[in-house]
């Protein structure tokens, strides 16, 4: 067990006062037998009225409404969790392809074995052939691969505007950030029939690719081991260093902060800051 602190500050800077539209926040993990919360504060500015919600796909949401107009809009979350890894066990018998799911699991899972994207469909195809191993391989096998082949030969780029890039578009660059290789490795496992679905939250500060913001990595359903997560930026399968926030089948759903404004801002300008420390400090006020 380890007992992680989590800092997350989102600042919006606008050149004129505008008021506000209904906000999403996915800021708090829900508590599972991975992730204990111990102590949460949110701290939001202008202030307004809050309500607690649990979406569709389980997500602990808060739905945010600022009163009157401002020119900044503040969202400060403080965490105190405690992690329990869960060892990545090697004796999976199910082979990587065909990928078998019982009825009633394919039933709930479809959303997540369909692929969202279809341009890009050659290139990605193409890059997956060369993923498969031998038949009859082990799923965690080409599982690791492919989180370490992205993880190996692709340049990680922080990118703080909004977005993700196709498959394609990440294929062609050999490039991008945690978020971008995220979904390639998703949509290249819905190719073959794998259940996966997109992942944020927070990676552990330290030498870790995409600390200092939020981060986002995959979760892939398998038979007798449930939900599995791999972090293709950082070459990590069921890492206690990954504070999982929230799922989605696409990155859209996930966003930390999603919301609209009334009016014309002007210039603007958004700043994020995540600290993940081992150890707990105290909170200020």
């Amino acid at each position: 067990m380890a007992r992680l602190t989590v800092l997350h500050e989102t600042r919006y800077a606008y050149e004129r006062a505008v008021s506000f539209e209904q906000h999403r926040l996915l800021v708090r993990p829900r508590d599972s037998h991975a992730i204990r919360v111990i102590e949460a504060r949110l701290s939001l500015s202008p202030p307004g009225d809050t309500r607690w919600v649990y979406d569709a796909l389980g997500n602990c949401v808060c739905l945010f409404e600022p009163r009157g107009e401002a020119k900044t809009l503040s969202i400060v979350s403080r965490l105190v969790i405690e992690r329990f890894p869960a060892p990545l066990s090697p004796d999976d018998p199910q082979t990587a392809m065909p990928i078998l799911y019982g009825l009633e699991d394919r039933i709930a899972l479809a959303p997540y074995i369909t692929p969202a994207t279809d341009e890009d469909g050659d290139a990605l195809l193409k890059w997956l052939a060369s993923q498969i191993g031998p038949a009859g391989e082990p799923a965690l096998d080409l599982l690791m691969r492919m989180t370490r082949s992205i993880h190996d030969g692709f340049a990680y780029r922080a990118r703080h505007t909004e977005g993700v890039q196709s498959p394609g578009a990440t294929l062609r660059l050999r490039s991008g950030a945690c978020r971008d290789f995220a979904w390639l490795m998703i949509e290249a496992l819905r190719r073959l029939g794998y259940a996966a679905r997109f992942v944020s939250g927070y990676v552990n500060s330290g030498v870790h690719r995409g600390a200092g913001a939020t981060h986002a990595w995959v979760q892939v359903f398998l038979p007798g081991l449930g939900w599995t997560e791999f972090d293709p930026t950082n070459g990590l399968a069921e890492s206690a260093d990954l504070i999982r926030v929230a799922v989605a089948r696409t990155p859209h759903g996930a966003a930390p902060v999603s919301g609209a404004i009334l009016g014309d801002p002007g210039r603007s300008e958004l700043t994020v800051k995540v600290m993940v420390s081992p150890e707990p400090t105290a909170f200020v006020a």
